[in-house]
């Protein structure tokens, strides 16, 4: 099975969910999206993948970026869009994409409804 893994190696939760792939015998593609960015279509693209909208994974715990970006619960899909492309650190984590599905992996046990 191939998985990909939008990963911030300085969560635990992201680093756990990679463990558990690992331990199911995957070597995902990791991408350090801090690193990394994604663009606005990448992450509307992986957006449609999990099937919700840019609003459920803004990482709205990030109160000072999201404030910086400009950004509240009730902007535009666009607006979320671009403020995380701009501000990668705003893309809540860990999400894994394998051929079974795309999943916000929070807790990170959940990742394994997709292997």
């Amino acid at each position: 099975m191939k998985a990909t893994i939008y990963h911030n190696p300085k969560c635990s939760t992201s680093r756990t969910a990679l463990e558990i792939i690992r331990a199911k015998g995957i070597e995902p593609t990791v991408i350090d999206y801090l690193k990394t960015p994604l663009t606005k279509a990448e992450l509307k693209a992986l957006i449609a993948k999990l099937g919700v909208t840019a609003k459920d994974v803004v990482r709205w715990k990030e109160k000072d970026i999201v404030v910086e970006a400009g950004i509240n619960e009730d902007s535009s899909e666009a607006k979320l869009l671009e403020a995380m492309a701009k501000y990668p650190i705003l893309v809540n984590r860990p999400i894994v994409v394998t051929e079974k599905g795309a999943k916000l992996a929070r807790p990170s046990e959940a990742v394994g409804e997709i292997l």
